[in-house]
């Protein structure tokens, strides 16, 4: 692609250079540069990329984005000046790779839980209705029918719009994506064109990064804010927060709630651990996922659908042959007839919401036992939530084992003891402190009656313990199964 064309919708506050030059591929990290590359020099969190102009030049970049000239230019490279060079690395992504977005419908899906579920459910839905469909997630991406590893909630801008370019290659005609806040507010999905996004709920969480809830907030509301105005918002209306993000959009404003009046209204008529009787928007169906916190996901879902022209009766018969999420209160059972629900939940929410949910199903259902939880909290990220959690476990759980979780660069010991400052003497007379996350399932095994149920939370669908800087392999559902 010619520079000229590439930079036309740019910002652009002074070139050097000339613009009549074949640019053969963009990259912000100096080390991916090649012979014809434009490097754009981002500044980020570790950083700034200013200072690994000359590193891309002498790997044979031809023109160069950044904030400003440097005072001895290369007279062979094409310097151009921006206010924003993040903006513009999501702008150039898109141009070089055709600007995909702009060719098939896409859907972000952004709040604090329920990203991967929602996305994946349509992602699931559009598939079993017969349209070739991506899905940008968590826990993997899909062009179509093709399994993309995935190593980032959101991509950043030049593997999103490679992904989506391959995606429009092979005939998709919807994307559903996570949008989350890391990506918002480093500028990773600009240039992208949106034409639906949904906001699920806003709790604590990644004030590691944002250190503020207010600025937590700021960032998932201007997404909203920057939708354009054939877009649909669709927010969750029992979220204090949900109709903050109508505010200032121009997108068409609709809402779902599960407890008040709303544009898709759930009702939850039955509920089990083999699944829920719903009611959304009159029309009833049993699906086979479980909590109230999925019902607010699959009326999120059939909103989106319904916003995409799929018919509501069409779109319950799909939801109703769907299955849960790989990872999201995952119902699996050891050898010896122990039941274990495996979620995600890492967030003082997420795992409140989960064991009110197997609480609620306890109550209704006397067979049940006790509920033993093992938990611990993620290293390098908000200190904050993990006395909050332990708090939550204990006093929710019969029984809690506090564990490690992601410890990353943390020493285990250290995470854990922020976690049990949260627990006066009372409470921690129902916890254990095992540190070995391995060992500390086998506990709750050995622990558990038949009838009792254990949940183990944090990591869910991860196959990996992230231990300084290495991550080995490590999943959940692996351990309570294996054969003691």
């Amino acid at each position: 692609m010619i520079l000229g064309q590439l930079i036309e919708e740019l910002n652009v506050k002074k070139v050097y250079g000339s613009l009549d030059k074949e640019i053969t591929g963009v990259c912000f990290d100096s080390r991916k540069a090649a012979p014809g590359a434009i490097f754009t020099a981002v500044k980020g969190t570790v950083s700034d990329g200013s200072e690994y102009i000359d590193a891309a030049i002498q790997a044979g970049a031809t023109a160069v984005i950044c904030s400003n000239i440097p005072d001895n230019p290369n007279p062979d490279v094409t310097y151009i000046t921006v206010a924003d060079t993040a903006e513009a690395l999501g702008e150039v992504a898109s141009a070089y790779y055709g600007k995909p977005s702009e060719r098939m419908i896409v859907v972000g899906v952004t709040g604090t839980n329920g990203k991967t579920t929602i996305a994946t459910l349509l992602y699931k839905l559009f598939k079993r209705l017969g349209h070739k469909t991506g899905l940008l997630s968590t826990v993997c991406n899909m062009i179509d029918d093709e399994e993309v590893p995935s190593t980032h909630t959101t991509p950043d801008p030049v593997e999103l719009n490679a992904l989506m370019a391959r995606m429009v290659e092979r005939g998709c005609s919807r994307v559903f994506m996570e949008v989350s806040s890391h990506a918002i507010d480093q500028k990773r999905i600009a240039g992208l064109w949106f034409d639906g996004a949904i906001f699920t709920n806003l709790t604590r969480d990644h004030l590691d990064y944002h250190k503020t809830m207010e600025a937590y907030l700021k960032a998932k509301k201007s997404f909203f804010d920057n939708l354009p105005a054939t877009a649909f918002a669709l927010t969750n209306a029992d979220d204090r927060n949900g109709i903050v993000m109508l505010q200032n959009t121009k997108a068409n404003k609709y809402t779902y709630s599960v407890t008040s009046m709303a544009d898709f209204k759930c009702k939850i008529k039955e509920h089990s651990f083999e699944g829920m009787l719903l009611s959304i928007n009159n029309i009833e169906a049993s699906l086979g996922f479980v909590g109230k916190f999925n019902a607010y996901n699959l009326t999120a879902v059939y909103g989106a659908a319904y916003l995409l022209q799929v018919k509501p009766q069409e779109i319950m018969v799909a939801l109703s042959a769907l299955s849960p999420v790989s990872g999201r209160f995952q119902k699996v059972t050891s050898p010896d007839g122990k039941l274990a629900i495996v979620d995600y939940a890492h967030t003082p929410d997420a795992l409140e919401n989960v064991i009110d949910t197997i609480n609620d199903i306890r109550l209704e259902n006397p067979k049940y036992g006790r509920l033993i939880t093992v938990v611990g909290c993620g290293g390098n990220r908000d200190k904050g939530k993990r006395p909050i959690m332990a708090k939550t476990a204990a006093q929710k759980s019969d029984n809690v084992i506090l564990t490690s979780d992601n410890p990353r660069f943390e020493n285990p010991s250290d995470i854990l003891k922020d976690m049990t400052a949260g627990l006066d003497e009372a409470l921690m007379k129902k916890v254990l402190v095992i540190e070995n996350r391995e060992q500390a399932i086998k506990t709750a095994r050995t622990m558990a009656a038949t009838n009792d149920i254990v949940l183990i939370a944090g990591k869910g669908h991860e196959t990996y313990q992230d231990i300084q800087g290495v991550k080995h392999h490590f999943d959940d559902r692996e351990q309570w199964t294996v054969d003691n």
